[in-house]
């Protein structure tokens, strides 16, 4: 478990948003994503009979579409114990495998940062 406290201020940005997401919207995970220039894409699970996407792969979704070309770091808020290899593989094809990825639960404590690689 890390301290939320201890990290930097842009990751701890990245995980409140994500925590927002989730509560605001009422899905099971939220996700921020922060891109080469330090814009954030924040998003929700997508939930929908014909399209189903985790919040981080529409977090990384969201960066693409808005033209971001490479990301610094990604954060996750999830009941999950950790991140489905297809998240994972969303954050590495856009901001490579050494990209972090910070796992927190629900109250927003973060539990594991792990690579994107």
């Amino acid at each position: 478990m890390t301290d939320s406290n201890a990290l930097d201020p842009e990751d701890r940005k990245i995980v409140t948003l994500a925590r927002s997401a989730r509560a605001r919207n009422g899905v099971p995970e939220g996700a921020a994503v922060r891109d080469e220039t330090g814009r954030t894409y924040v998003a929700g699970t997508v939930g929908l009979d014909s399209l189903r996407l985790s919040a981080l792969r529409t977090a990384v979704a969201m960066a693409v579409a808005s033209g971001a070309t490479s990301l610094e770091a990604a954060a996750v808020v999830t009941e999950a114990a950790a991140v489905s290899d297809a998240d994972l593989a969303a954050v590495r094809d856009l901001g490579g495998a050494g990209t972090p990825v910070l796992v927190a639960g629900p109250d927003g404590t973060v539990r594991d940062t792990v690579a994107a690689g």
